[in-house]
């Protein structure tokens, strides 16, 4: 329903006027001539950024755009012909491309993807598409790179077609025919379609709606160039891994359109970051209201009938029938770093209004790597690049569950991922990698010994057992974990990425500021120990449980490495802790054998951890299947106490002794003797980095307690068989000092 406010037209006669939204505007001010000027600079300040398409790029895109529908056309008339229908209503049953995304709103730059949807007559079936259309594309001398992805939540096809990148989606409308001037707006196109042709040709409803519910599309166009523009220079562009995709970015400026009506884009920028700086989440941003008469039956987002609605974190929903959650992804870390750059936006914003920073500033990019002490570097490796390109889509669509696991754990407060891959700094031949670093923030504690073994095992063992049953598993695909410090980030990246100042860190939950916090150890060790219970006094030297292990004498570089489940893999041989040139220890794991992580061993359960009912589906996910619970079933069961893996030892921590060297290989040891010599290795951390921390997002794990995202399963999801899957399982540990 519209907002109604009082305004005059010609003839002085006053008369009400309609806005968009559910609400009525808060102003409606006029530019004046200092936002003016301000939008002329931030025009200038957008151009070097490439957020506008040229004149050749524009010209070029659509006639790509013509030859896709010309082949379209061509292609849905061979169909009908195939199936026996008349020549006179093969030339009439008609067929269409539709554009929607970024190209449709408008806010496309050069060189960005189209989207597009192949709307067919309800004789053309989704099997045609990936058969006889995706024959026709890969045969035109312009394309390059094509895939068909027919399995995914929603089927696509992509390729690259005369240089310009295409997502081909797929929809059967219910219609003998489809005319050129066919509105896709409209519910009754919906009925008696099946869902994946609900869910392709949402895009296109999605972004006609948004159009129609912005008072200014200039404004709003420019406004969201520079919003996204933000995102991705502060890393928070990424849907699949926890932050904010194109179309909820979208949404969030249409919205600040509503409550300014009048403003241009200069204005409509500080207001955006006025408005969701302080917004009360988990209240959702709404375009419109929800229409409650459902007359089609498709299940819509709304708390008050659907439970599972009630723990999204920051539900921005989709203007269209039928009106879904578009940030079902966001997690309670991306969440705080969000809100955290809503306040920075803000601040600098008010900066630039108030003549003492230019747009410059709002566009610097984030210092993700001078922010967290303590990183997670997440690889993933193929031997071909066809194959490094598949395994890294599944391993990037799974991340989200690693940054779930990693917030429940009761000792971290914050689980940062950046959105941004990175290539190794010193690539090999035919090995293709790639990188993604997680940042940690941990609570404020005395002391203790945090085990991550479960979460990074769980995440590993769910990208596994998906790979396995969609057949993307192939010989040589590879997922490492590490753990590393600040200053050893130099390994993995180029100094380039490193010019933060070293003094400047994020204190622990609950630091002061500008207080020296206590100095920090960390130890890593084979095995698989609980996290001591939070509140439990520190002064007390950490007992650690011990499983009798089989390790290898090879000597690796300190990394977690889960290789897949390969049948009749080779098993992967251990690591040994590797001295630095000054003659400490640095980290290291060591990796130990089994059939699962942590079998055997009690874990301590965060008091925020979702219980059984909260681990079901959620009804947004588009990968259904796997999960990190489904990872750790089977783990809670004790082994046997007669098993030689069950028996155990109780070693004290005792941070003043020295690490004895190994004296001999490892092979030639009994497990009773490798766990009488196993003990933690430590490593301090420099205090010249811990001078002058900062204030870190915070994130209020007691206010909700969020369902794990919609990658645990159902009983009809497949699971891997143990008896022919041979996987390595290792071990994390940081001990906090």
């Amino acid at each position: 329903m519209a907002a109604v406010a009082s305004g005059k037209k010609a003839g002085d006669s006053q008369t009400p006027r309609k806005y968009p939204g559910i609400t009525s505007p808060i102003s409606l001010s006029e530019a004046t001539k200092f936002d003016i000027d301000l939008n002329v600079k931030l025009v200038n300040t957008l151009k070097p950024y490439n957020v506008f398409d040229t004149e050749e790029g524009l010209t070029h895109r659509m006639v790509v755009l013509g030859k896709l529908n010309k082949l379209v056309k061509e292609w849905i008339k061979q169909v009908t012909l195939a199936k026996n229908m008349p020549p006179a209503i093969a030339e009439t049953v008609g067929g269409k491309i539709y554009t929607f995304g970024s190209y449709r709103l408008g806010v496309h730059g050069a060189g960005a993807d189209i989207d597009t949807l192949c709307v067919a007559p309800r004789h053309v079936d989704r099997s045609d598409f990936f058969s006889s259309f995706y024959e026709i594309l890969k045969d035109q001398k312009e394309t390059t790179d094509i895939r068909g992805v027919e399995e995914a939540f929603v089927p696509v096809i992509k390729l690259d077609f005369d240089g310009v990148e295409l997502d081909i989606l797929f929809a059967r409308l219910a219609l003998p025919q489809v005319p050129e001037d066919q509105d896709l707006r409209e519910e009754v196109l919906l009925k008696n379609l099946d869902q994946r042709c609900v869910r392709s040709l949402n895009g296109c409803r999605v972004t006609d709606e948004m159009l129609h519910l912005v008072p200014n599309r200039e404004n709003f166009r420019l406004a969201l160039r520079a919003i996204k523009l933000w995102a991705k220079r502060r890393g928070v562009y990424s849907n699949v891994l926890g932050f904010l995709g194109g179309v909820s970015w979208a949404m969030l400026v249409a919205r600040t359109c509503q409550l300014y009506p009048n403003a241009i884009a200069s204005t409509l920028i500080h207001k955006f970051f006025l408005v969701f700086s302080r917004w009360e989440w988990p209240q959702p941003v709404l375009l419109k209201q929800i229409d409650e008469n459902n007359r089609l039956g498709f299940q819509v987002w709304d708390p008050r009938t659907n439970p599972m609605d009630r723990f999204h974190l920051m539900p921005i929903i989709t203007p269209a029938y039928p009106q879904q959650n578009s940030t079902y992804n966001v997690s309670l870390s991306t969440r705080a770093i969000m809100q955290e750059e809503f306040k920075i936006g803000l601040q600098v914003t008010q900066e630039i209004f108030e003549g003492k920073a230019t747009w410059d500033k709002l566009f610097e990019p984030g210092s993700f790597f001078g922010k967290y002490k303590h990183y997670i570097v997440l690889s993933t490796s193929a031997t071909s690049k066809e194959h490094h390109l598949e395994w890294v889509g599944l391993v990037e669509s799974k991340v989200r569950i690693l940054i779930g696991n990693l917030e429940r754990t009761a000792y971290i407060a914050l689980a940062h991922v950046n959105s941004k891959q990175y290539p190794p700094l010193n690539p090999q031949e035919d090995v293709f990698v790639t990188n993604w670093f997680i940042g940690l923030q941990f609570n404020k504690i005395e002391g203790g010994n945090i085990d991550l073994t479960f979460e990074i095992q769980s995440f590993t063992d769910t990208v596994h057992r998906q790979a396995i049953s969609n057949g993307t598993l192939k010989e040589g695909m590879k997922i490492e974990a590490r753990s590393v410090r600040r200053k050893q980030l130099g390994e993995y990246l180029p100094p380039s990425l490193l010019k933060f100042n070293k003094k400047r860190s994020l204190p622990a939950q609950g630091e002061e500021a500008g207080e020296t916090p206590p100095r920090k150890k960390i130890s890593l060790d084979s095995g698989i120990s609980p996290a001591s219970t939070p509140g439990s006094a520190q002064t007390t030297p950490v007992t650690v449980r011990k499983l009798s292990t089989k390790a290898d004498d090879t000597d690796t570089p300190p990394t977690t490495s889960a290789s897949p489940p390969l049948p009749e893999a080779e098993e992967q041989q251990g690591t040994t802790p590797e001295t630095t040139a000054n003659g400490t220890l640095d980290d290291s794991i060591t990796e130990t054998n089994g059939s699962a992580a942590g079998t055997g061993v009690k874990r301590p359960h965060s008091p925020d951890t979702p219980d059984a009912a909260a681990d079901s589906n959620t009804k947004q996910s588009p990968t259904p299947e796997g999960s990190e619970a489904e990872a750790s079933a089977g783990n809670k069961q004790p082994a046997s106490p007669d098993s030689q893996e069950a028996k155990e030892v109780d070693t004290s921590v005792d941070d003043s002794e020295p690490v004895p060297k190994r004296s001999h290989s490892p092979s030639n040891e009994g497990p009773d003797q490798k766990l009488q010599r196993q003990s933690p290795l430590t490593v301090e951390e420099d205090e010249q980095s811990m001078k002058k921390p900062a204030t870190p997002p915070s994130i209020d794990k007691a206010r909700v307690q969020r369902l794990p995202s919609g990658e645990l399963p159902d009983i009809s999801s497949p699971r891997t068989t143990t008896a022919n899957v041979s996987v390595v399982k290792n071990s994390i540990k940081l001990r906090l000092k």
